[in-house]
């Protein structure tokens, strides 16, 4: 992410530049806009600073170039001839922020600060609208945490395994959606995707569902039926709340996940089975099996690979991006404007517990978008009246919180946090210094 500053007064720049660099952020000064106007491309990753009065071309017509080549690049414009009329246009005419010269160097980090957070938001949307429009299982598992990342490469790296997996994870953190992602990664895409929730379906059809039935092999089965199991054959069975299944249904699904085939209900004839079985639970499996509530045996041909999924109390910094993909589809669905995004909004996203997990979430955004509010308790306490604490200082809290847990899971060494943050050594230390914290307490590895 990078500050493009442009000011014809080479004094004013280098005072700019040297703030924000202090700050850790990479900048491009220049003094001409043509040459700030040939530095953006399609998906350029960062933001304008801009002087309106300028010879040749002022702010105005270089907030209209770069809106023309791409229209969510925030643009933030400096003058020292601000008057009310002038912010109104500049608001108008699309800029992101409009700030009085000589800008204070606080006020000017905290606004630049913010268009960065909201342009690494639209860059991440478009990636993922362009991943799910290829139909790739990245762009269903949505995230930048190193959870997600860890979950994303776990996919790729079954997606062909022929080995049945079970998922573990809490109710809401999108076990069915990372199941769909391994059938549509690996070569079984062609064949059927096959889903059937164990704790949904009655004791007394369960049977049936899964193996189907001859005529007459019971009252009231007058025609043949073809079982889930059989159905997907060449490709994916997806048995939701596995620990949910009857005991005496658990002999029979090991056998099928031992030998491959199948018996219908009714018939004596074997049916030879090529699938791959993904199971699911919320549960621990092994404890229910000590109480003799699940099978052992069936829980350790399960258990060959096992692939937990995060929640999303774990992985808060997905939050504010899970919420944006939901908002867009839910105002897409409802053929609505996308409200903006305030400050309280995102305090009380950032600080509700999500104990409904991504589900919870994507009914908020929901909510949100038929304007019906989030429904979030208030994020500061003190009642209704209580201040929201500013969006920088959240975000700030948010870094330190990202380096420090870095830096504690590389064991204190600076220089492969950096590398695996995907900064310079050099932006780390100003930003631990920014925190307060101290780089003695460190290593330099």
């Amino acid at each position: 992410m990078t500050v493009l500053l442009i000011d014809d007064d080479p004094e004013v720049l280098d005072s700019s530049r040297q703030t924000l660099e202090l700050e850790g952020f990479a900048v491009q000064a220049v003094t001409e806009p043509e040459a700030g106007l040939a530095r953006l491309g399609a998906s350029w990753p960062g933001v304008v600073v801009t002087d309106v009065r300028m010879p040749g071309m002022d702010g105005f017509a270089l907030l209209e170039r770069v809106r023309a080549a791409d229209a969510e690049v925030p643009v933030v414009l400096v003058t020292g001839h601000g008057d009310i009329a002038m912010a109104m246009r500049a608001v108008r005419e699309g800029a992101y922020d409009f700030i009085e010269k000589p800008a204070e160097p606080d006020h000017l980090v905290e606004v630049v600060r913010r268009a960065l957070a909201h342009r690494g938001l639209v860059l991440e949307n478009r990636r993922l609208r362009a991943q799910l429009a290829e139909g790739g299982p990245e762009g269903r598992i949505i995230g930048r945490s190193p959870a997600i990342e860890r979950l994303r490469a776990a996919v790729a790296n079954l997606a062909d395994a022929e080995v049945d997996v079970l998922l573990f994870g809490e109710t809401g953190t999108g076990k069915e959606l990372v199941a769909r992602s391994l059938h549509e990664a690996g070569r079984r895409r062609a064949g059927n995707f096959v889903a059937l929730n164990c704790g949904a379906m009655p004791d007394t059809i369960i049977e049936s569902e899964l193996f189907g039935h001859e005529p007459g092999a019971f009252t009231g089965a007058q025609g043949r039926r073809i079982g889930k199991l059989e159905y997907a054959a060449g490709g994916t069975l997806f048995l939701d709340e596995i620990e949910s299944m009857p005991m005496h249904l658990q002999v029979k699904l090991l056998r099928v996940l031992q030998e491959r085939v199948i018996e219908r209900i009714g018939a004596n004839r074997t049916i030879p089975l090529d699938l791959r079985v993904v199971a699911a639970t919320k549960v621990d499996l092994l404890r229910l099996a000590a109480e003799g509530r699940f099978r052992e045996d069936l829980y350790y041909r399960l258990n060959v690979v096992t692939v937990p999924l995060p929640p999303l109390r774990e992985r808060r910094e997905d939050v504010p991006l899970l919420f944006r993909h939901f908002l867009d589809a839910a105002v897409a669905r409802s053929r609505r404007t996308a409200p903006p995004l305030d400050a309280g909004t995102l305090a009380r996203l950032a600080a509700h517990g999500w104990p409904g997990n991504v589900r919870e979430l994507r009914n908020v955004a929901e909510r949100v978008a038929l304007g019906l509010g989030d429904g979030l308790a208030p994020a500061a306490t003190g009642g209704a009246t209580a201040e929201i604490e500013p969006l920088a200082d959240q975000l700030d809290r948010v870094e330190k919180q990202l380096i420090e847990d870095a830096l504690a899971r590389c064991g204190g060494r600076v220089g492969e946090t950096a590398e695996r943050l995907g900064i310079t050594r050099k932006t780390l230390y100003l930003k631990m210094r920014h925190h307060g914290l101290n780089r003695d307490d460190f290593t330099e590895e």
